[in-house]
């Protein structure tokens, strides 16, 4: 049987840890926020996937209608108006549908952003290729 000071002991120990959640929560958000940094980069960078064979599709399908005499050009506006402005500027087109070809092939590279597009580029590159037959020669 518990002695007259037993619930007074009981009570003074659950009241040590009174602050014990607001501990845990402070060493755990720096892990949050690196988790949740480290899995927006994850969807720029797959969106740098998208958008870089969305605008190599684009360029190809272009340089294909404009005909062998103005592959060049019609390619690399229809890349550059497909990419967002802050992917236009690290976009370095490889290849853009040589003239006299049967199959137009158009190469694209790339660079995905660090955490804000526009900011900054990781040294992770992001090639692209889309190709198509041509057209009325």
């Amino acid at each position: 049987m518990p002695g007259k000071g037993e619930p007074d002991r009981t009570r003074a120990r659950l009241g040590r840890d009174h602050g014990q959640l607001t501990v845990e929560f402070t060493g755990m958000v720096p892990i949050i926020l690196v988790t949740l940094v480290l899995l927006w980069q994850a969807v720029l960078v797959g969106y740098t996937f998208t958008l870089a064979s969305g605008a190599a599709d684009e360029g190809v399908r272009a340089a294909v209608a404009a005909g062998a005499w103005d592959r060049q050009s019609s390619c690399e506006a229809a890349v550059y108006e497909r990419l967002p402005g802050a992917w236009e500027g690290p976009a370095e087109i490889r290849s853009c549908g040589t003239p006299g070809d049967d199959m137009v092939k158009v190469s694209i590279r790339l660079k995905a952003p660090v955490l804000f597009p526009g900011f900054a580029s990781i040294p992770v590159s992001v090639d692209a290729t889309a190709g198509a037959a041509a057209e009325g020669k």
